[in-house]
């Protein structure tokens, strides 16, 4: 609240007075009183005005009478129907519950606008009648009026615009988020599948040791078998809480350059934090709703990020999509240092990586594992190929598999 009158009253200072000797202004304060009880919507607007608005006239009267050596009664007379802009402002958004309306931009400027309105001609009515006793005319409700709807409306269309990009960051860090979970989603089913084998294998086990009646070495079979069975259930749980939230969202699906400008625009940021200066390049000359984002996602990211860890100062990473007969392909070029023509056969191996730390210790070396799943699992190929400098790589997926189906 205070931080709102504070800067409610800087704003009110750069200010245009339109009608000849009077105090009356269009300031930045109502611009910035607005704004600011939206972002921050207090707990009290109503009082929220009223410490504004006392503010406001007390700065006002301090200027007057040290710089302007004016009577404190006439700076009075002068200032204190500004009070009545900020109350009666402040008691319509109140009065409407502005916390309903933030969703719906056009009846909140509507609404700011009337409140504005009916707060301006308060304040200027009262002040002359308070100096001059005489009446405003067509001319000044005209010039009110116009000013309040494009105040208003200019205040709710930047609120909306830093709304949407607020919105757009956590829906960027959702899927980012989601692509990572996603990946391990699937060696968490694989590590299942595995886990199923060993307790059939186990119970197999325990059968025949209690055929040939060594009870005590089957009683431990048993025991095995159950443990890992219960293993088995607790990987179900953490599965199925994982599906859950890489769940695909069927409402509003993003087109497939949504996903590659996330890719792109999250490893440009990682450069930056790495040091090095790489140029981007993007092509994108097909383009649909796909509703396989996540995969998507956790795929080109992956290769991506590998190609910004390949290169050593600066270099080019480019990202072409293209569709060619049945298929979706995607080209990732580096110039990086590339990849050794003997290691292809065993780079998407659990455990290959050419990426150590500061230590000398190796990466876990899952992340091309994880693109070969995905890629698997969405039924296309990749393929890699060692230029002079630098990798490419490609893949082709069906796009039937990747893109949205009308119903």
């Amino acid at each position: 609240m205070i931080l709102t009158a504070l800067f409610t009253m800087v704003a009110s200072e750069i200010k245009v007075i339109p009608f000849d000797e009077e105090a009356f202004r269009f300031g930045l304060g109502g611009i910035a009183f607005f704004l600011l009880i939206l972002i921050w919507t207090p707990a009290s607007i109503i009082r929220t005005g009223i410490v504004t608005g006392l503010t406001v006239v007390c700065f006002r009267l301090f200027e007057d009478i040290l710089f302007d050596e004016v009577h404190i009664t006439i700076s009075l007379k002068n200032h204190l129907p500004a009070f009545l802009f900020y109350f009666l402002f402040s008691a319509g958004l109140h009065w409407i519950k502005i916390e309903k309306y933030k969703t719906f931009p056009f009846v909140l400027g509507a609404w700011a606008a009337l409140f504005e309105f009916i707060g301006n001609c308060s304040e200027q009515l009262t002040r002359y009648g308070l100096l001059h006793h005489t009446n405003i005319d067509f001319w000044d409700l005209s010039l009110i009026s116009g000013v309040a709807l494009f105040r208003s409306y200019f205040v709710v269309g930047l609120y909306s615009s830093i709304t949407i990009s607020e919105q757009k960051k956590r829906m960027q860090e959702m899927l980012r988020v989601g692509s990572d979970l996603y990946a391990e989603t699937l060696y968490l089913q694989k590590s299942m599948n595995h886990i199923e084998q060993i307790t059939a294998s186990s119970y197999d086990l325990y059968r025949q040791l209690k055929k040939i009646e060594l009870q005590p070495l089957s009683i431990q079979a048993l025991r095995i078998a159950q443990e890992i069975h219960e293993v088995k259930k607790d990987s179900q749980r953490i599965l199925s809480g994982l599906t859950k939230i890489t769940v695909q969202n069927k409402n509003q699906p993003p087109f497939l350059s949504d996903i590659i400008n996330l890719v792109i625009d999250a490893n440009e940021k990682y450069s930056e934090l790495l040091g090095k200066k790489i140029t981007f390049q993007r092509t994108i000359p097909t383009n649909f709703e796909t509703d396989k984002q996540i995969p998507l996602l956790a795929l080109l990211n992956n290769l991506t990020a590998n190609a910004v860890e390949s290169i050593i100062d600066n270099g080019q990473i480019s990202v072409e999509v293209f569709e060619e007969s049945i298929n979706t392909n995607f080209i990732i070029k580096d110039s990086g240092k590339g990849i050794l023509k003997e290691d292809i056969p065993i780079v998407f191996e659990p455990g290959y990586t050419t990426k150590f730390n500061d230590k000398g210790v190796a990466a876990t070396g899952i992340g091309l594992s994880h693109v070969k799943e995905i890629i698997y699992m969405l039924k296309g190929q990749i393929e890699i190929e060692t230029p002079a400098q630098g990798t490419i790589f490609r893949i082709s997926i069906p796009t039937e598999n990747i893109r949205k189906r009308v119903e």
